[in-house]
């Protein structure tokens, strides 16, 4: 299992337009093998500011998902209308990532 944390900057006055869009996304993300769930967060600091959170059953799945047609259709709309700069993701759980270590004693 991974955790993907995908961060977007919308430009103002296209946030909803944005959680319009998330929501087409994801109906797609409920149809692709290997899609856990998803939600989306509102930076409360910074009111253009959103994650999206989503777990895979592995890299491969998330990886399929962002390179199917179906995505880049309704993701090419939002890069061009919508979003202020190029989205981040970040992936967690991953076999490539190091195992979080506790600190000795915590326990």
């Amino acid at each position: 299992m991974i955790t993907v944390g995908m961060n977007y900057n919308v430009n103002p006055g296209k946030d909803e337009q944005f959680v319009a869009v998330f929501k087409k996304v994801l109906q797609i993300i409920g149809e692709m093998p290997g899609h856990g769930e998803t939600h989306l967060y509102r930076d409360v600091y910074s009111e253009h500011e959103y994650l999206i959170v989503s777990e895979w059953t592995d890299e491969a799945a998330f990886d399929s998902f962002i390179a199917s047609d179906r995505f880049k259709g309704v993701t090419d709309w939002g890069k061009a209308e919508i979003l202020a700069g190029r989205p981040k993701h970040e992936i967690y759980g991953s076999e490539k990532e190091p195992e979080a270590k506790c600190p000795v004693g915590k326990h």
